[in-house]
């Protein structure tokens, strides 16, 4: 698969639009090689004003397409695949889902032996900055590269067994709410030793930014960037022990662990 691909993206709510507004914004494709449909087509017109096709026809959409990303909720599945499997071409498309929770096999017993690939973004995509996850079946290495490179120029990208995918779920797109939590808990802390909202959120957030580039940029264990500022009798020592002896870490792994859990059920 190449640049000169065309891709579809079925249903253009918060996350779909967002794949949209990402690609056009790296130049990964042209506004003609890109089509959203949606139900209401009037919230689209930034992207139509941007020269993306915009249409109801879900059917319509895909028969000049390559890359088929579906983008809807999971109830929607099982009616859009029937809808759209008697128009997908082995030969021709590859189906990426960005359904949460929504299987390959589910996927291949209604469209057959397509290739297929899952990928789980979080929240993040909307600036650019998703951790994405990806499984794929049936699809070749240039289809998988491409698509890793497709949800790369909106994040990070990485395969990963299908397995781990509710794992990945719970880490990267719960995750999310665990880090804004900890940045949260930081601010209110901030404001209690004397800052006023506004700057104790800047602080706190840019912060928590920079140790993420630390670990991102250096490839070192955070034990290693801790070290760093943990001196001998020191406030940071003081105030990560403290944290501990009230179940800082172990609160965390717990909360990670109850998340799996209730997904899979």
């Amino acid at each position: 698969m190449n640049e000169t691909y065309n891709i579809t993206i079925i249903g253009g709510g918060n996350l779909g639009n967002a794949i949209a507004n990402g690609l056009l914004l790296k130049n990964f494709c042209k506004p003609a090689q890109l089509t959203v449909t949606k139900r209401n087509i009037a919230s689209l017109k930034n992207l139509a004003a941007k020269g993306v096709t915009i249409t109801t026809d879900n059917v319509a959409a895909i028969k000049q397409a390559h890359v088929i990303i579906l983008a809807i909720k999971p109830y929607q599945m099982d009616d859009m695949l029937q809808l759209l499997a008697p128009h997908i071409d082995v030969n021709t498309h590859v189906l990426c889902s960005v359904v949460t929770g929504y299987k390959m096999e589910q996927m291949r017993k209604i469209t057959g032996n397509i290739p297929i690939i899952r990928a789980m973004p979080n929240t993040a995509i909307a600036i650019g900055q998703s951790m994405t996850c990806l499984c794929a079946e049936n699809a070749s290495a240039n289809q998988q590269a491409y698509i890793e490179s497709l949800f790369s120029q909106l994040g990070q990208a990485v395969y990963i067994q299908e397995s781990l995918m509710d794992a990945a779920t719970v880490l990267g797109a719960c995750g999310i709410a665990y880090a804004l939590r900890f940045i949260r808990a930081n601010i209110q802390g901030g404001i209690e030793i004397g800052f006023d909202a506004q700057t104790a959120t800047l602080i706190a957030a840019q912060t928590v930014k920079g140790a993420a580039e630390l670990l991102i940029q250096t490839g070192n264990h955070p034990e290693q960037e801790i070290d760093k500022v943990t001196t001998p009798k020191g406030c940071t020592i003081a105030g990560l022990n403290e944290m501990e002896h009230q179940g800082f870490s172990s609160s965390l792994i717990k909360g990670i662990s109850v998340s799996y859990q209730k997904i899979g059920r």
